[in-house]
């Protein structure tokens, strides 16, 4: 049950970059909706409180929080003034901190483009590798423009449904886009890719979206935590950082319950002559892996890295997770265990209940 302001309230908007965006809200109106209003779009996807992705944190005024998954916004975070954008109704003046820079907040509308599919091929077990070429368009012209870390919304032949996948590779010129999509059985999207789509077909792309990045923080060590196809805008971030030469350390979980549902370990693997700082941790619960992998769960090998590296006191990561909402929670808890502040622990849930 919302509780509206009578009247329109100011919102007071504080990006990572201390710039400030301002926007009158409405009564019963949610944040979300009264920047989209103002002209500012800011990163969401379900709009709806199931995925989490317009998280934020309020600074200052009261609140009416509406409904929401436990798994988009935890009781303790939403008790420290987390909220999420698109169920956030204002009882007065509101101040809220973004986590992110003003430049992912979109003016305007999100792209449409469309492409063609170029590659589809199995990758794993019950995963597929999809590859697009973007058709050239008037305005954004022909190349594949995109932050690593964001995603785009694929829209399903003859339908008008979507699905939120992120992008595996780096921003191009060519307009080629990689996916990484887990086949879900009776899924809509899964459906079409594992019984009609062929190279040569055509999709439309609504994109580029989300608020997952690269933050700038000096030459922090940089260490990646993906579960299942959260792989994709790690990956996006790792091949990122190899074209530019990035010098910072760069270590990379991956984890799964065998060697088949590795997700893209041999695309992340081909980065560690680019990436000399770079290491691989690859985690199976398999009785015999492979050797070079560890043998157990990715949380446990997180656990007792940052054990070791807290013993030798050597520089503390920066941590990039994305995977499964109980994924990041067990992530969070363990990096909150060894003393590594929140800030310092970057995340993008993301949910396979729609594919």
């Amino acid at each position: 049950m919302t509780v509206p302001a009578a009247e329109p309230v100011t919102l007071r908007l504080a990006t990572l970059d201390g710039q400030c965006i301002e926007a009158p809200c409405a009564p019963g109106q949610t944040v979300l909706d009264a920047a989209a209003d103002a002209g500012h779009l800011l990163p969401a996807l379900c709009r709806k409180g199931t995925c989490g992705a317009c998280q934020a944190t309020v600074t200052d005024g009261t609140y009416t929080l509406g409904t929401h998954s436990p798994q988009a916004l935890s009781p303790e975070r939403a008790r420290a003034a987390g909220a999420l954008l698109c169920c956030t109704y204002p009882e007065g003046p509101l101040a809220i901190s973004l986590p992110y820079e003003r430049s992912w907040i979109l003016t305007g509308s999100i792209a449409e483009r469309t492409a063609t599919i170029t590659a589809l091929e199995r990758a794993g077990e019950n995963l597929v590798r999809l590859v697009l070429l973007l058709d050239e368009d008037e305005q954004l012209g022909s190349g594949a423009e995109f932050e690593p870390g964001q995603f785009a919304q694929l829209v399903v032949p003859g339908t008008d449904e979507s699905r939120a996948h992120s992008y595996a590779n780096a921003p191009n010129w060519d307009g080629e886009l990689e996916f990484y999509i887990r086949l879900h059985p009776g899924g809509l999207f899964s459906t079409y890719l594992d019984t009609r789509a062929a190279p040569g077909d055509t999709l439309d792309v609504l994109g580029p979206q989300g608020a997952f990045g690269l933050v700038e923080t000096g030459l922090r060590p940089r260490w990646f935590v993906a579960g299942g196809t959260g792989v994709a805008p790690l990956l996006s971030m790792a091949r990122r950082m190899a074209e530019f030469q990035e010098p910072h350390p760069l270590r990379f979980y991956l984890g799964a319950a065998t060697e088949e549902q590795l997700c893209a370990a041999a695309a992340v693997e081909e980065l560690l002559p680019e990436l000399r700082g770079m290491e691989t941790v690859f985690c199976v619960k398999e009785p015999d892996p492979r050797p070079g992998r560890y043998r157990g769960r990715m949380i446990e090998a997180l656990d007792r890295d940052l054990a070791a590296l807290r013993a030798s006191g050597s520089p503390r990561p920066d941590l990039y997770i994305c995977g499964s909402p109980g994924l990041i929670d067990a992530v969070e808890r363990t990096a909150a265990r060894h003393g590594l502040p929140p800030e310092r622990v970057l995340s993008e849930k993301f949910s396979s209940s729609a594919t």
